[in-house]
């Protein structure tokens, strides 16, 4: 066995050749068709150099293209070792994987975008490609032998051009347009890389999983009605789900929205399920014991009239016991005004509602809400944080001076869009009345001075302000 340096402006290999390594360095190498060139360790094209294949190109390990690559013919790694494909972007006809090497090193690392014209076929060990990498199949090009320990890591592009019928693309995947003109369609597997919202789903805080692999489907044209959907995966891919007697498909519209229920549960106990689906995207499958969401579909916080009204609706729960509803008048520390109680566990939409009275007694222009979900193991999540915008007119605001306060006088400063009768009353801490005084408010501020605060004995008292449809009360400390 030798080293091959083709160094030449064009060095044509017409006959079986074999070699441990060559390296292609500012020349031409062409392998012709009927020709088959062995290189036990690696083959090097380097940047100015072209590579041409049309016959058959075995590789031991390595194969790094920086220069110009063509393959018509078959490109065939069947080393016994890890090997590594850097394709440079590179388009090639066949690919052939027969890796002999033992569990974790049988596999042929694809660091960059690869597509293949004609066939992917694994005979042994995997392919893996990093998460952003893609090894795309054009149309009418076909992935053979994936089966347990011999499939695509990472992310696999299989496109069909006019579908209108079934196609089974061969990667997991298989739909039906029933005769729908559904044009070209792609379907991007991601698989086996254990990333979360990668290549498996999961829900908000991450406490349950789907199988390790994500079909993302797209197409030409949108579909009009149901298309029949059918999704495999092998036993690697299981991603720690045991049970599949009561599996579920799920659909997410993008990466960043929540995953919804895909039709009705049913048994994948075979490792394939089927459903119908209306609307592509993002597709996996989860078991009964772990449904995706306790997941947020919509929140949003509106003002109505003097109070505000909070909307929200869940995919579905698990072990869900309730929500509490906060709110802050800085979006910086919250307190609790409210609590829902959920649906416990349920794969149905749940929508729920709460109504916050009378904004003015925040004294702010906006008003923050969140919801802090607690399951009933008391795990906590919190949700994005809505504003509510509280017009000037809507706030009576009530302060008082000096507060704390002894053996002295105290004023209030009372500030309201409306003119109008208002009612000032002091109460002890018990509630005893001590003073109620009618008066009328002029539109802004009004200074108001409280009388006998000076004689009162150290305590807690509270001053009651309203006007109209609107109260206020103030807590006062005499010491």
């Amino acid at each position: 066995m030798k080293r091959l340096v083709a160094v030449a402006t064009l060095l044509g290999l017409g006959g079986p050749a074999a070699a441990q390594s060559i390296t292609v360095s500012g020349a031409r190498l062409s392998v012709q068709a009927g020709t088959t060139v062995s290189v036990s360790d690696s083959l090097l094209n380097r940047t100015g150099s072209q590579l041409s294949n049309s016959g058959t190109l075995h590789l031991g390990r390595t194969l790094n293209n920086a220069g110009s690559f063509t393959s018509d013919g078959l490109l065939r790694f069947s080393g016994t070792a890890k090997q590594r494909l850097v394709s440079g972007g590179a388009t090639v006809a066949q690919l052939e994987v027969d890796n002999t090497a033992s569990a974790g090193q049988n596999q042929l690392v694809v660091t960059d975008d690869l597509a293949i014209t004609q066939r992917l076929l694994l005979t042994n060990g995997l392919v893996r490609t990093p998460g952003t990498k893609i090894i795309s199949l054009l149309n009418g090009a076909t992935l053979e032998g994936e089966a347990a320990g011999r499939y695509v890591v990472g992310n696999v592009r299989i496109t069909r051009s006019a579908v209108a019928g079934p196609v089974d693309f061969g990667h997991g995947a298989w739909l039906d347009a029933s005769g729908q003109n559904l044009g070209d369609v792609t379907i991007t597997r991601t698989a086996g890389l254990r990333a979360a919202g990668v290549s498996y789903g999961t829900n908000l805080g991450a406490t349950t999983k789907g199988i390790d692999r994500i079909w993302t489907i797209t197409a030409a044209q949108a579909p009009t009605a149901a298309v029949p959907l059918r999704l495999s995966w092998p036993a690697a891919d299981d991603n720690g789900l045991t049970d599949f007697a009561q599996a579920q498909a799920w659909r997410q519209g993008t990466p960043a929205a929540a995953w919804e229920l895909v039709g009705a549960r049913s048994n994948a106990n075979s490792r394939s399920i089927s459903t119908s689906t209306a609307a592509f995207g993002r597709f996996t499958v989860s078991n009964a014991a772990n449904p995706l969401p306790v997941e947020l579909i919509s929140f949003t916080a509106e003002r109505r009239g003097p109070d505000a009204w909070l909307r929200w609706a869940t995919a579905s729960e698990k072990n869900s016991s309730y929500f509490v509803v906060e709110s802050s008048p800085d979006a910086r520390t919250f307190r609790a005004v409210g609590q829902v109680s959920s649906r416990g566990t349920t794969t149905r939409r749940t929508e729920y509602q709460f109504t916050d009275a009378n904004l003015g007694r925040y004294a702010a222009t906006t008003v923050y809400y969140r919801l802090r979900q607690v399951d009933a193991d008391g795990a906590e999540s919190y949700s994005p944080v809505q504003a509510v915008s509280v017009p000037l007119e809507a706030a009576l605001a009530v302060q008082a001076w000096p507060n704390p306060f002894r053996n002295e006088a105290v004023t209030m400063l009372i500030s309201t869009p409306h003119t109008g009768p208002a009612t000032i009353e002091l109460a002890d801490a018990v509630g005893r009345v001590l003073w109620r005084q009618p008066t009328n408010l002029g539109k802004g501020s009004n200074t108001i001075s409280l009388p006998r605060t000076a004689q009162l004995p150290e305590g807690v008292y509270l001053v009651r302000v309203q006007q109209a449809a609107e109260l206020r009360v103030l807590k006062l400390v005499c010491q």
